[in-house]
């Protein structure tokens, strides 16, 4: 069974401020890569607008509002000192919360075994209450939400590994113990989000135990992060969840312009192999990666190793 594809032209129209790392182009070299012959056999649809109220699954509805508030009619405003929006900032969100919500049908209604949403704005750090880090909706939350609400799985995983830790998504499910939330990051000691990421955050009440971070040293490679992937995918198998929303992080890569991690193009490779092997229906949502040399180059490599050991 292919991977599903799912993508839609009002990504491209979220604008931000000039020289902004989270810009239109991330997305045009992911599109270039996704339209290589190599991956002909990906199964391409156009993501469908997403269902608004679906939002709440994991944002108040007050919260949802201020956003929608702050769209402007022309050009670009600021939501806080790195986050931007613009006329269709609101369209592109929903949307990408549509195509992750669209997927997690896919993979529990036997479409696809796997699917793999190119969208932004990103969200793993949009907070419950709070628009940042380039996110103004928790995209990975929502879906695994919609999991839960609307196909009632009991316990759902999401893995987010990214230069950055998912402070947004671990502030979510931080007391809840039927999503396990697990983070692969650099070390937050002086780099985003600064507050959050640290191994010693596991969760609170009925959540304890269900949140695992596991912070890198900075320019860590790819012995450490596959060392850390072993760990998180010792704690997901015994979780035994019934589905794995993976947020993509390609900035975790050695040459990206954040420069907190140095995971080479072939590590990135293995990574997806690793992933794949751990056999579950999964949602793979695109989070961070910056414009480098290399970011087409890495998306290949993951989408490689990670269709590879599917077959």
């Amino acid at each position: 069974m292919a991977t599903r594809l799912y993508t839609h032209p009002v990504f491209l129209e979220h604008l931000t401020p000039p020289g902004h790392p989270e810009r239109p182009d991330r997305l045009r070299a992911v599109e270039r890569v996704l339209d290589d012959e190599a991956f002909s056999a990906l199964d391409r649809v156009k993501a469908p607008e997403g269902d608004e109220a679906t939002i709440l699954y994991a944002h108040p509805e007050d919260f949802v509002a201020r956003v929608r508030a702050a769209i402007p009619e022309t050009g670009i405003v600021s939501i806080d000192a790195d986050t931007s929006a613009s006329p269709k900032s609101w369209q592109a969100a929903v949307t990408a919360i549509g195509a992750a919500n669209a997927a997690v049908d896919d993979v529990f209604e036997g479409r696809a075994a796997n699917v793999f949403v190119a969208a932004r704005p990103p969200g793993h750090h949009a907070e419950k209450t709070t628009a940042m880090g380039f996110c103004l909706f928790n995209t990975a939350a929502i879906a695994a939400r919609y999991a839960q609400k609307q196909h009632q799985a009991e316990r759902v995983a999401i893995v987010d590994w990214d230069v950055h830790h998912g402070n947004g998504t671990q502030g979510i499910f931080y007391a809840r113990p039927d999503v396990l939330t697990v983070s692969l990051h650099a070390d937050p000691v002086r780099f985003y989000p600064f507050f959050w990421g640290y191994a010693d955050e596991r969760g609170e009440g009925a959540g304890l135990g269900y949140n695992l971070n596991l912070p890198l040293p900075r320019k860590s490679g790819d012995a450490a992060f596959l060392e850390a992937l072993v760990t998180a995918f010792r704690r997901i198998r015994a979780f035994a969840p019934e589905a794995l929303v993976v947020a993509l992080g390609l900035d975790a890569f050695e040459g990206d312009p954040f420069g907190g991690l140095s995971v080479t193009t072939p590590g990135f490779s293995r990574i997806g192999e690793a992933i794949a092997g751990l056999g579950l229906p999964t949602v793979i949502v695109q989070e961070g990666g910056y414009l480098c040399d290399a970011l087409s180059d890495n998306l290949t490599a993951f989408l490689t190793g990670f269709g590879g050991k599917q077959r």
